[in-house]
């Protein structure tokens, strides 16, 4: 007699927190887009004579930022204090983890220094920064598996960057959203002032 395997399947996640992993699915895709479509110099040709970052590079800066701020929510995420309160509701930021998420969201209003260990490499080629970049966001992934029971309205880390600011876990992962769709509105205006520059030619 045969027997069947019974596919074990996860738990749907709450409406919130599946919101953040279909962006990170978007963004992945969108990503994945721009190596796929460019050519390596398209990918690391820098617009304003050199002066500004390729695609390449935002997307490299996109996967060194993810990972150390994911690397700081995680550690919230297994104190103690985190594992001791359950979630009671979807993620809810205050007036300024708002406004913050706001100031991230493209078009930017201002520009921002990079921080030193976020910035990109000089050059980098498509398959290495894709692989980063998707690596990047599969730890925000397993984060959200890993905490979806918990109060990430409750938690606060300390911002591994800017260490005034103590955002709850739960806005950490829509400061992550808003600024990886600020980098690629980047890479995609990139992408337009490169086809302009072909076009002058």
């Amino acid at each position: 007699m045969s027997t069947s395997k019974i596919e074990m399947r996860e738990p749907p996640l709450p409406a919130d927190l599946q919101s953040v992993m279909d962006e990170l699915d978007k963004t992945d895709r969108e990503a994945s887009k721009f190596v796929s479509d460019l050519t390596e110099d398209d990918l690391n040709w820098q617009p304003d004579r050199g002066t500004a970052w390729s695609v390449a590079q935002c997307l490299d800066h996109l996967a060194r930022i993810n990972t150390v701020y994911t690397a700081a929510l995680r550690a919230a995420a297994r104190s103690d204090k985190a594992k001791s309160v359950l979630r009671h509701g979807p993620i809810h930021p205050g007036w300024f983890g708002r406004w913050f998420i706001s100031a991230m969201e493209p078009p930017p209003r201002r520009k921002l220094r990079a921080p030193k260990k976020a910035l990109p490499a000089a050059h980098k080629s498509g398959a290495d920064v894709l692989k980063a970049f998707v690596a990047a966001h599969d730890e925000i992934r397993s984060l959200i598996k890993e905490s979806c029971k918990m109060d990430l309205n409750h938690v606060r880390f300390t911002n591994p960057f800017v260490r005034i600011f103590h955002f709850t876990v739960g806005t950490g992962l829509l400061i992550i959203g808003a600024h990886d769709r600020r980098h690629l509105w980047q890479a995609r205006q990139v992408c337009k002032a490169l086809e302009a520059e072909r076009s002058s030619r």
